[in-house]
């Protein structure tokens, strides 16, 4: 196997055209080396983009979090843009693995492996991110859950460089987070993991829900049917109740039979509703 390094997008590209799908984008390398060593993968050439300065970035674009694909998990989750802004992706990233691990593994590696268990995309799915794909033909642009094409498949192009990926930020009156359960830690893969964003009208009813879910057979996804279930609910108290929102997540999150999924189907309830009443003690502190 030939190593090559690159120090610009440019280079990356030209790279990626040359070689195809006998090249391989090496950032982290967190998944990609245990992949190579179990045999998984056997590219010809990794492409090292790791010292691409231009990919490495967190901004404010017009009102839109911008991260480069090359921004760490540590970096994410200790940056001060992102725990205002989108502060389950903060939370997430601080969930994946050690802190040798969140040192190196990168956002945009993060993505293109798509791993069921990825931590995340629950996250980046509940901020509807988009993704900038690049090639020597152009550029495309693409939502992450039109991305997404099966646990550890993807929609990128074998010529194709993810370069970016752009977030909304929470707004008024709302609030998220990010909740796993692992087999013995925060260190572990997630056995289940969810995020939530909510929002709450000043009538106190919820007027924007949006869930996803990673850790089960599928890729880490949006549940629709638990989202629709919880628009309209008042809170009461300062409490929200999460029963019908809950059973709809737990059905259509783990349909299937196996024993890892009736297990996900008892805790995912209870995680929502940790979630969902910790979001609207976050949105009553923020108006008191």
């Amino acid at each position: 196997m030939q190593f090559c390094r690159v120090r610009s997008v440019a280079e990356a590209v030209d790279e990626l055209s040359r070689w195809g799908t006998e090249g391989h984008i090496l950032a982290g390398g967190t998944d990609v080396m245990p992949q190579y060593l179990r045999g998984e993968r056997a590219p010809a050439v990794l492409i090292d983009i790791g010292g691409i300065d231009g990919l490495q970035g967190i901004s404010d674009v017009g009102g839109v979090t911008s991260i480069g694909a090359l921004v760490t998990m540590r970096r994410l989750a200790s940056a001060s843009l992102i725990e205002l802004r989108n502060p389950a992706l903060a939370q997430a990233a601080g969930a994946v693995g050690a802190w040798q691990t969140q040192t190196v593994a990168t956002v945009g590696g993060n993505v293109c492996t798509a791993a069921a268990s990825a931590d995340t995309l629950p996250a980046l799915l509940v901020a509807n991110a988009q993704l900038t794909l690049v090639s020597k033909s152009g550029r495309r642009r693409m939502e992450l859950g039109e991305f997404l094409d099966g646990a550890g498949a993807t929609a990128l192009r074998p010529t194709e460089l993810l370069r970016a990926i752009e977030l909304e930020p929470i707004g008024d009156r709302a609030a998220e987070g990010y909740i796993k359960v692992g087999r013995r830690s925060a260190m572990e893969l997630a056995v289940v993991g969810l995020a939530l964003r909510l929002q709450v009208a000043p009538s106190g009813v919820v007027s924007d829900a949006r869930i996803a879910v990673c850790g089960v057979t599928r890729p880490p996804h949006r549940v629709p049917s638990a989202e629709t279930a919880l628009l309209g609910t008042q809170i009461d108290g300062g409490r929200i109740d999460c029963a019908e929102a809950g059973a709809e997540l737990a059905s259509a999150a783990a349909p299937e039979r196996s024993e890892a999924a009736r297990y996900r189907r008892r805790v995912l309830p209870g995680l929502l509703g940790r979630l969902a009443n910790r979001c609207v003690a976050d949105i009553s502190g923020a108006d008191g």
